[in-house]
């Protein structure tokens, strides 16, 4: 699968490399749609915000929200999973909250993300989105050992 990587902020610097090799890691880990294209699209908070109030109808921020295609191949024959989007700056304040970089923060919401967009819902089905999350991030995003950076 092709991921895409846009950066559409200024105000965290976010290595788009790194978390695209991670994004294609992810697919490969997680098979589940037949879809060859995903986008990651990072924006600031503002746009972040925008989009929480459109789409889900929240006034606030929030650090990550994804957005299925809906199965439609494009004219070209792409079939798109969706696309994934992250605020970066969110996402920093979260890191240092939790203690971890801003680069294993990303992969965290970019993980929560791609699962939204395989059609799980935390929300709604009992666990089994953060069962199969937390056994992810063991698997692709191990705890890095006491003096290692």
């Amino acid at each position: 699968m092709e991921v895409i990587v846009l950066d559409r902020q200024r105000a965290v610097r976010v290595n788009r490399r790194a978390l695209r090799a991670f994004a294609g890691q992810l697919v490969r880990s997680v098979p589940g749609s037949p879809a060859d294209l995903l986008g990651v699209c990072l924006v600031s908070d503002r746009a972040m915000r925008d989009y929480n109030r459109r789409y889900r109808g929240k006034d606030g921020t929030t650090d990550v929200l994804a957005f299925p295609a809906g199965g439609d191949a494009e004219p070209d024959g792409t079939r798109p999973l969706g696309e994934i989007v992250i605020a970066p700056r969110t996402a920093a304040a979260q890191a240092r909250r939790a203690g971890h970089s801003l680069a294993r923060e990303l992969r965290l919401l970019l993980l929560h993300g791609y699962l939204h967009l395989l059609g799980h819902d935390h929300e709604t089905d009992g666990g089994v989105m953060r069962r199969l999350e937390r056994s992810l991030v063991r698997r692709l995003l191990p705890a890095r050992r006491a003096g290692r950076r």
